[in-house]
């Protein structure tokens, strides 16, 4: 497994519940790289976009995935991974991004999806520290949130006990292909780790590994963002609820720490806080919560989510046998952990493509090339 990010020790979880040993390997520390940064909402409802339907439907397959998931990943590890269902609210300030967001609101419906409009009296009793005069909100009661490093700590313990081996700080540097077929890593010091199956699992990096031949190489690039995390007063929050408003996203923890974020730059691995990133954070975030300003800033961070050309996942088997990919997640991993660690899982044991992923495969982007 290259890539202990929330997938890959998920992947690796199932796994060995299956019997296989498994090692994970990743350059960093485990959960190190975008699992680090990620606001961890399981939002499939209030982020559907037109064209995007097999996402959306994969999405929604994994949010009824998670109660269950969530549940066994508590009771085999004893550890909390801070799930909450207040659901999530799409703010509008004003008149314009009320006509958006009804306009679109028409679409998700169009769905299936229960997502509701709530005039602003109504967004600012279950809220009452938002901005004066705002024009109403989506209310999606469906997308929850979790802590992405409270899960991470639960899937390693998960993985240790089941018998994986976790080697962080362990860099792959390419995939070793034998006969046609991927028979292990080669690692950055020249050691070669030979395995019966290699899951490409390593996010923004998936593209960097090399011994693949070009057309088996994702398709992925690193998009930078910025996170500022404020410090509220856990016994009387200022937010309950996942907030999306315009130019930014607010997440509230159970221990009073509010996430902001994220940018969205493509500025390839670099890992600079700036200080217009910081300011369009902030900025847009009291426009919509103005007590925000008395918060203390608690922390500053840069993470790559892993983008595809068309920013959906690519999960599957590859070209090259005995290479299984399970990367390309862009804002998506937290949301797709369950799915992608039992489809995946189900792929290396032998026991075939689960339908919910068979959308996202490699391939999709050379039949796209050939159809254009």
């Amino acid at each position: 497994m290259i890539g202990a990010g929330v997938c890959g020790l998920g992947i690796a979880w199932r796994l060995a519940q299956r019997g296989l040993a498994v090692a994970v390997l990743d350059r960093g520390a485990v959960g190190a790289g975008a699992s680090h940064v990620a606001g961890g909402m399981l939002a499939a409802c209030a982020e559907a976009e037109p064209g995007e339907e097999d996402l959306v439907r994969l999405g929604r397959h994994a949010q009824a995935l998670w109660p269950g998931f969530a549940a066994e990943l508590e009771a085999a590890t004893g550890l909390p991974i801070g799930v909450r269902s207040e659901g999530t609210l799409v703010v509008a300030l004003t008149a314009d991004d009320r006509a958006r967001l009804v306009h679109h609101l028409a679409f998700q419906q169009g769905l299936g999806l229960p997502l509701d409009w709530l005039p602003a009296a109504e967004v600012r009793r279950r809220e009452p520290h938002l901005a004066a005069g705002l024009a109403g909100a989506v209310f999606s009661p469906e997308d929850h949130q979790v802590e992405p490093r409270a899960l991470v700590a639960a899937l390693a313990a998960a993985t240790v006990q089941a018998g994986v081996t976790l080697r962080p700080h362990t860099e792959v540097a390419a995939v070793e292909v034998e006969n046609g077929r991927a028979a292990g890593v080669r690692l950055a010091d020249g050691t070669v780790l030979p395995a019966g199956a290699v899951v490409l699992a390593a996010g923004a990096w998936s593209r960097g590994i090399e011994g693949l031949p070009p057309a088996a190489r994702p398709p992925v690039r690193p998009i930078k963002g910025q996170v500022v995390t404020l410090r509220m007063d856990p016994s009387a929050p200022l937010l309950t609820h996942v907030l999306w408003a315009p130019g930014c996203y607010l997440v509230p923890r159970a221990d009073g720490r509010l996430v902001v974020g994220a940018t969205v730059e493509e500025k390839g691995f670099d890992t600079a806080i700036t200080a217009g990133g910081v300011l369009s954070l902030l900025d847009a975030a009291w426009r919509v919560l103005p007590g925000i300003e008395d918060l203390p800033i608690v922390e500053t961070t840069v993470g790559h989510r892993p983008g595809s050309r068309d920013d959906a996942p690519i999960l599957g088997p590859s070209a090259v046998p005995g290479l299984v990919y399970a990367t390309g997640h862009h804002r998506n991993g937290i949301l797709l952990a369950p799915v992608t660690a039992d489809a995946i899982a189900r792929l290396v044991a032998g026991e075939g493509i689960d339908p919910a992923i068979a959308a996202f495969g490699m391939e999709r982007f050379a039949a796209r090339a050939v159809a254009a």
